[in-house]
């Protein structure tokens, strides 16, 4: 884990792979301690990966839905629901970030919709104010995860153009 200087009102958390290990465990250990769900649901893409994690932990199934913004500022749209086969059962959507919590809230209202027994909402960081049933970290950096750090680039992998700026001022 690398944490820069804050530039304007937030700073850089960057997240390597043993950090992202260690948090996706304190993650598991929490739901763990109240709950015990059935099938753990990631919201894609982020979502997915600790959502993978947190269920092997939990030694329980795994599903995944897609929600994605069109634009940075945009609402958060469903791309692809929750599978029929949280209905009835004990459902742990978990995502990577949340923040104002509008991908969170829609992920649940559609599971919701499919009536299961009970649902409880993770994630890994909360950068902001919604508070979901579980979280392993909060903190109000920017978070670069290590699986989004870098991209293809005519054919070669490079830092995100968005990220190098915030990665350049960590020294």
């Amino acid at each position: 884990m690398r944490r820069s200087n804050p530039s304007g009102p937030r700073g850089t958390l960057e997240v390597d792979w043993t950090f992202f290990g260690e948090i996706c465990r304190a993650l598991a250990l929490r739901v763990a301690n109240e709950y015990q769900p059935e099938v753990v649901l990631g919201i894609a893409k982020a979502g997915v990966i600790p959502g993978v994690v947190v269920a092997s932990i939990l030694q329980c199934d795994f599903a995944s839905m897609v929600v994605t913004r069109r634009e940075g500022g945009d609402e958060p749209v469903l791309v692809t629901g929750p599978p029929p086969s949280v209905r009835g059962r004990r459902v742990l959507v978990v995502d990577e970030t949340c923040d104002t919590g509008s991908t969170m809230k829609l992920a649940l209202s559609e599971v919701r919709a499919l009536r299961p027994l009970e649902v409880k909402s993770a994630v890994s960081f909360r950068t902001g104010d919604y508070a979901p049933d579980y979280q392993a970290f909060a903190t109000e950096n920017f978070i670069i995860l290590p699986w989004d750090r870098e991209i293809v680039q005519n054919g070669e992998l490079i830092v995100r153009p968005d990220y190098a700026a915030r990665l350049a001022s960590t020294g």
